[in-house]
């Protein structure tokens, strides 16, 4: 059954089949059912401990998956207010106690936090030029081994210290599955 217009439906986890709500914003697409589910078949099904950051959160879909598969920590940015009060809603209505709601700008957080995040999720507005910028702020952000989700319209110019480990396309939409290795150098 297809999901409600601005809802979308947590594939897997705890909170399998619950829909999530979000404000429609002109830049705001979530990620689509079929994509969550090789994501997370890439990422495995269980990420208990693990440590998710979820910048440009949106509608949060990738987030609450991360959070509904077990992450001890989902970190949520949005500077959208609209988009952060639906996401608040859903985590108050989830009661979703392992997700952290940060309003800020994706890259002033990165400059900002002194966290380390095992996986990260990055799908920015569209016609921005974030990706350029945030992949290599992450490097400082990101654990060893760590595995960063990029969703653009085209696969992006890797900094050092990235490799593509898997890559798929949905439409007008590709999917990187990033391996950070530059804590090996």
């Amino acid at each position: 059954m297809p999901a409600v217009k601005n809802q979308v439906r947590i594939i897997g986890g705890e909170w399998r089949s619950r829909l999530i709500g979000f404000s429609p914003r002109p830049d705001l697409r979530p990620t689509p059912d079929r994509v969550r589910e090789t994501l997370f078949n890439w990422l495995g099904q269980d990420l208990t401990g693990k440590c998710c950051l979820d910048l440009f959160a949106g509608s949060g879909a990738l987030g609450f998956e991360a959070a509904s598969r077990g992450a001890r920590r989902v970190v949520m940015v949005e500077r959208d207010p609209l988009a952060w009060q639906a996401l608040a809603a859903n985590v108050a209505r989830l009661a979703a106690h392992t997700v952290k709601l940060v309003r800020a700008d994706a890259l002033e957080f990165l400059r900002e936090d002194g966290e380390c995040y095992d996986i990260v999720f990055v799908d920015p507005p569209f016609r921005t030029e974030y990706l350029a910028q945030v992949l290599p702020a992450l490097a400082a952000r990101v654990a060893p081994d760590a595995l960063i989700y990029v969703e653009a319209p085209a696969a992006p110019a890797l900094p050092a210290g990235w490799t593509i480990w898997r890559s798929g396309r949905a439409g007008a939409v590709t999917h990187q599955l990033l391996k950070w290795t530059g804590h090996d150098a």
